[in-house]
């Protein structure tokens, strides 16, 4: 990475796809029809008995091609690391065994791209997919997997899956413009992604506040808009504010982005890059002062304070397209997918206006106004984009002027804007706010760590979002492509608070991106699936958000006498709660069963209490208030 200007983290050992996938304890049991799995799978039928490892002599895990070897090799490191189980891999058609594990590609022609077969039996387990078919079919059994008795020892519940995604995109959004992260960090969150069949990391490159990736035909780009001269301060107290006077900044190299580009192909993760434009332009400005509108331009700072800058790239010289092209041509090079995010969102249009250059665009192109000036700057950078085989995706304001004519809208705002460009037969990838955005608050603002000033999208209300608009007409409703969560990162300076925004919530995306609403069941995640996953999480060392006790009501209840049943949200953790107005700690009472709470007439009882982790993290206080009010 170029200089990054951050304390420098301790050392992170990736837990990759295979080294921290530890066995999930009770999650075989059968008395959960979705066998522990997250995503929930389409179909399951479970059947009676285990498969187990007998006689490891006589068990081998089999394959037919390349794409089947990669994915036996995978299992058998998770079988040796995490239960002691060293089994050869070898050609299905070489050798007879007992016990077998066995990866296949055939019988799979009338499968999609990401589907899979699962099949356990007490002798053999059976997955057929294609490439990535198949590598989701290993994440699943991975999680069924349990542990019967200590090492060497393990089982899984004899059952047939059949799974396939309802969506084609799944993914997050991580921003690095306010806020850099570590390459190891981002290799992090592809591991994530990839275990819980998210197949999408949108990279928000650029930004008003930094430029974070190397162009090589444009150094300045690295020396100049790479950093700024200081942050704002994040806080909400008014005697608080200002700049910290601390240079910050960094960028990824062209050698980092194909190390982790590759990094993702391996798990199936396609990296879409987004270059901004033609807002959110001015570290490029700060850097190539000629590219803004006017005939001296300048100078410019990159941007030091959160919000929207009116200084943006000129719409009317033709440089501008030039560096544009530049940039993307270097841009595509590195990243092989289909898509290049272009922004496109929260462009001001008052350096236009009093723009000849662009007036001059105006009058040429027989345009109406600036906002159909915009959408002809996102329709000739999306023409330049298809001629190299790419297509170009948008925040929804490319709506705005008119739509690029190939064009896939990410629906940020309201789900109208999605709405509108799906009833245009342009794909929509459905990432809205209200529901998705990752970088709001998931609890009490007071005890949760500082984030945008607005919003509240708890893992219950991220998991209940319905992507398809039910005012969508059929014949509209596959124009909805899928989903994404966007992570900004203004008030995110260190990696262990995007974990900390991240987690839970990202087994929640999941969910809703992947699986159908006929196989959804909120009860079902948030109770029986999720507390093993997040004992999981927990011994990774990844900062994860605790949930509350399960059970207790963040409101006000009404009446003489209650009792109270909790729940553990971490298997394996505690819960301790107090009746003394003050946060809950472990020196409080420890939950073991159902207890009462007997309130006299005109009184009140005030009920507090945290979630303790196996590993000693730590809830943020849920209250519960009981009232007895005064008889008339």
């Amino acid at each position: 990475m170029g200089k990054i200007c951050f304390t420098s983290i301790r050392k992170i050992i990736l837990f990759g796809l295979i080294a921290g996938y530890m066995p999930l304890g009770a999650v075989a049991e059968v008395s959960d029809r979705n066998l522990g799995i997250i995503p929930a799978p389409l179909s399951v039928k479970v059947h009676s008995g285990y498969f187990q490892i007998t006689n490891v002599k006589k068990a081998a895990i089999l394959y037919e091609t390349e794409a089947d070897l990669a994915n036996a090799r995978l299992f058998q490191e998770y079988l040796c690391r995490n239960f002691g189980l060293d089994l050869p891999v070898t050609d299905r058609a070489k050798k007879k065994y007992q016990e077998t594990i066995c990866f296949q590609s055939s019988g799979t022609q009338e499968m999609g791209a990401e589907a899979y077969h699962l099949l356990v039996t007490p002798s053999r387990i059976e997955i057929r997919g294609k490439e990535a078919g198949g590598f989701y079919g290993l994440q699943s059994l991975m999680q069924m997997c349990s542990v019967a008795s200590g090492k060497g020892k393990m089982q899984i519940p004899c059952a047939e899956i059949d799974d396939a995604p309802r969506f084609v995109y799944r993914g997050i959004m991580q921003e690095v413009g306010y806020h850099i992260f570590p390459v190891e960090f981002i290799k992090r969150q592809i591991d994530l992604l990839a275990k819980y069949k998210l197949n999408v990391y949108h990279w928000h490159l650029t930004e008003d506040h930094g430029w974070r990736i190397e162009i090589k035909k444009y150094p300045k780009l690295m020396e100049v808009g790479a950093y700024r001269a200081q942050t704002c301060v994040s806080n909400y107290d008014e005697e608080m504010t200002g700049g910290d006077g601390i240079p910050y900044g960094g960028y990824y190299t062209q050698e980092e982005v194909k190390d982790i580009v590759a990094y993702a192909q391996a798990r199936h993760v396609a990296i879409i890059p987004e270059i901004e434009l033609p807002g959110h332009s001015l570290a490029a400005l700060a850097s190539y002062p000629h590219l803004a509108c006017g005939d001296q331009p300048g100078p410019f700072r990159v941007a030091e304070w959160w919000g929207i800058y009116e200084d943006v790239y000129c719409a009317g010289k033709e440089e501008t397209f030039r560096f544009l092209e530049d940039v993307l041509t270097e841009v595509m090079e590195l990243f092989p997918g289909k898509y290049i995010h272009i922004g496109g969102d929260e462009c001001p249009k008052e350096r236009w206006k009093k723009c000849t250059y662009c007036q001059k665009r105006i009058k040429e192109e027989g345009l109406k106004d600036e906002f159909e000036l915009q959408s002809y700057f996102v329709k000739r950078i999306e023409k330049f984009v298809n001629e190299k085989g790419r297509e170009i995706i948008g925040w929804d304001e490319i709506l705005e002027g008119g739509l690029a004519p190939r064009a896939t809208v990410m629906n940020w705002r309201d789900t109208s804007e999605g709405i509108k460009a799906a009833r245009q037969h342009h794909d929509v990838i459905m990432a809205p706010n209200a529901f998705l955005y990752f970088d709001y608050i998931q609890g009490d603002r007071a005890q949760e760590p500082l984030a945008i000033g607005w919003g509240y999208n708890p893992t219950e209300r991220v998991y209940v979002y319905e992507p398809v608009p039910e005012q969508l007409a059929p014949e509209h409703r596959p124009y909805i492509i899928g989903v994404e969560a966007p992570l900004w990162t203004e008030h995110i300076d260190t990696y262990r608070k995007a974990e900390y925004m991240l987690f839970p919530r990202l087994m929640a995306l999941s969910e809703i991106a992947w699986s159908v609403p006929e196989v959804k069941d909120l009860k079902n995640f948030k109770e029986e699936r999720l507390p093993v996953h997040l004992a999981w999480l927990d011994t990774t060392g990844i900062i994860y958000r605790v949930p509350e006790p399960i059970g207790m009501e963040r409101d006000t209840l009404y009446g003489a006498e209650f009792t109270v049943s909790l729940k553990v949200p971490v298997e394996g953790g505690k819960i301790y709660y107090n009746f003394e107005g003050q946060p809950a700690r472990e020196t409080d009472y420890l939950y073991e069963k159902p207890f009462r709470i007997i309130v006299p007439e005109g009184q009140k009882r005030e009920l507090k209490a945290i979630t303790v982790a196996p590993s000693g993290k730590r809830s943020i206080t849920a209250t519960t208030i009981f009232i007895h009010q005064k008889s008339k």
